[in-house]
């Protein structure tokens, strides 16, 4: 069990002997269900839809060249079959790093557009946690095995932001 797990638990053991409220949110659903989350996915979905095109046009190049070299093979030199080959693995090995640079991009993409979403997450969580008088709200992800009562407060999150525009 990881140092966080420890401390988190211990930390929810201790306030659940004095009686103290509990609760939890799945930020993941809140980024899911905010109204700037879903225009987020839709820009991001739009984004990869176009490189995904992108890639699928280069490799249907790819497999017309292999298909052509096929073809071709028995009529070729081993000198112009190595020389295709080369041609076809460089495109290839090309379309591959094309591939991550785009996976990367939108990863870029994504992180800066959930940034302020996730920064007025936070504020929303804390002014929620405080007006309901909550003495620890955790992550569902970060979640202990089991506790005892627990208040998911996902859902007041999610209205709250959207109200908070």
């Amino acid at each position: 069990m990881n140092k966080l797990s420890v401390f988190l638990l211990t930390a929810i053991l201790s306030v659940g002997t004095f009686g103290a409220s509990i609760a939890k949110v799945d930020v993941q659903k809140v980024l899911l269900s905010v109204d700037e989350g879903k225009a987020v996915r839709s820009t991001l979905k739009k984004k990869f839809e176009s490189k995904q095109k992108i890639i699928k046009a280069e490799e249907e190049k790819i497999r017309k060249m292999q298909t052509d070299y096929q073809k071709q093979s028995e009529l070729l030199s081993p000198k112009a079959k190595l020389k295709k080959e080369r041609v076809i693995q460089a495109k290839i090995m090309e379309l591959q790093q094309k591939t991550m640079g785009f996976q990367k991009d939108i990863q870029d993409q994504e992180n800066k557009l959930k940034k302020p979403i996730l920064e007025k997450v936070r504020t929303v969580i804390e002014k929620i946690s405080k007006e309901s008088n909550y003495d620890m709200v955790f992550e569902v992800s970060t979640s202990p095995i089991y506790v005892k009562e627990v208040s998911d407060i996902t859902d007041k999150v999610v209205k709250a932001y959207n109200k908070s525009k």
